[in-house]
């Protein structure tokens, strides 16, 4: 039985060209975070004013948050790899996600008095 034989529905050859994107999830590490946004390194670079879904482990949470890129530049370069220092405005957070990171800078902060 062939891989079209398989299919539940129809696939249609498309005549030209139908662009798209893939969304793939790559480390960052975070440099400082606000309830507006967040500054991260990467090993990529990101383009000015595109649209990111970032995954956050803001402590004992993960949330999930649309970012646009507000600023990005080369921060480090060494023999092995080049560091992109980018920053993003979170776009229009739930509820929900605002509070996450609020509650998590109340933490942090709370933790700093105390040590």
């Amino acid at each position: 039985m062939s891989g079209a034989d398989k299919r539940d529905a129809e696939r249609v050859p498309i005549l030209g060209e139908l662009h798209g994107e893939v969304m793939v999830f790559q480390p960052i590490l975070v440099k400082d975070i606000s309830r507006t946004g967040v500054t991260i390194d990467t090993h990529f670079p990101l383009q000015i004013d595109s649209l990111h879904d970032v995954r956050l482990v803001l402590g004992e949470r993960s949330i999930v948050v649309k970012g646009r890129v507000a600023h990005s530049h080369i921060s480090d370069v060494d023999q092995d790899a080049v560091v992109y220092r980018t920053g993003l405005e979170f776009i229009e957070p739930s509820l929900p996600v605002t509070t996450a990171i609020i509650e998590f800078l109340d933490s942090v902060k709370a933790g700093r008095r105390g040590a």
